[in-house]
């Protein structure tokens, strides 16, 4: 079982040579080079170059790397696309999903740009059409990596309100964590806005580990080692996790599918969790100290 963690995903302006070059210091677990939202339209083209460069130049790693594109349908998105299906980049994030010709125009163009076979293809889940049909989005194509919630956007077209709890975009987000379950992909919980509101982003994190997603998409580099913690393995889970295994193991050995492990009944999808946690773990552990 290959898991890698993905705890803290920071968007950094590809307009913005200073963040480009921080990033390389910074102990989150992705970056996701951006040229949409946070790039003004007449400095469009001298992201792109910059965030090439970037690339060409190298020194992300172990840091996954994506580039956000311009949306389908903008006059920049397929100069991004083409430009960027032969860089390093670890993925290609596509804003504004909203139907599978999105994702098939975007695979071609990839592909027909000289982009490797099953280069991943990350999808930004923040309109209410995109919302309605995460599930055909999630499995339009092999090279789907990940769903990725535009809280901000999804928000505004809603005519919701950033409240707390966030009770307006529950359904939306369920949506998310379901359909990538359904397909085996990442799913990655929207940004929090408020960098002032350490209380909130604390239980915006709980809220999304507990709902099912991955990690946390950031704006600020002051966040990443919360959603580090808040997305990483509790140490008391992974001990209980292991011992699990161990008893699992056990009991298969014997010949048994199922054991009673501290008084409760266990099964092989308990097993399956236990493993896939201990994997987090350990992948968590390789990368060092946050």
């Amino acid at each position: 079982m290959t898991v890698r963690p993905r705890r803290s995903v920071l968007y950094v302006p590809g307009s913005n040579a200073k963040a480009l070059a921080k990033a390389r210091t910074l102990p989150c677990d992705a970056l996701i080079l951006d040229l949409e939202d946070s790039v003004a339209p007449e400095a469009k083209e001298a992201a792109r170059g910059a965030v090439l460069a970037a690339l060409a130049e190298g020194g992300y790693a172990p840091r996954e790397i994506l580039v956000r594109v311009n949306a389908r349908g903008t006059e920049w998105f397929e100069a991004d696309v083409s430009a960027l299906a032969r860089s390093c980049a670890d993925g290609l994030v596509l804003p504004k999903a909203e139907s599978p010709t999105d994702v098939l125009a975007t695979a071609a163009l990839l592909a027909g740009s000289g982009a490797p076979p099953g280069h991943p293809l990350w999808l930004t889940i923040e309109t209410p059409r995109g919302v309605l049909s995460t599930a055909a989005l999630a499995g339009a194509h092999p090279d789907v990596a990940g769903l990725v919630a535009g809280t901000s956007d999804l928000t505004k077209d809603l005519r919701a309100r950033h409240v707390p709890g966030r009770e307006p975009l529950l359904f939306s987000l369920s949506s998310i964590v379901l359909a990538a379950r359904a397909h085996g992909l990442v799913a990655l919980d929207g940004v929090h806005l408020a960098l002032d509101d350490e209380s909130g982003f604390a239980a915006s994190c709980r809220q999304g580990r507990d709902l099912g997603f991955d990690g946390k998409t950031l704006i600020h580099p002051r966040t990443i080692e919360a959603a580090n913690r808040f997305f990483a393995p509790d140490p008391e889970e992974v001990d209980a996790a292991q011992r699990l295994l161990a008893a699992w193991r056990q009991a298969r050995a014997e010949g048994r599918g199922v054991t009673v492990f501290e008084g409760r009944l266990v099964e092989e999808l308990h097993a399956l969790e236990a493993e896939r946690l201990v994997t987090l773990a350990v992948a968590i552990a390789a990368l060092g100290p946050d």
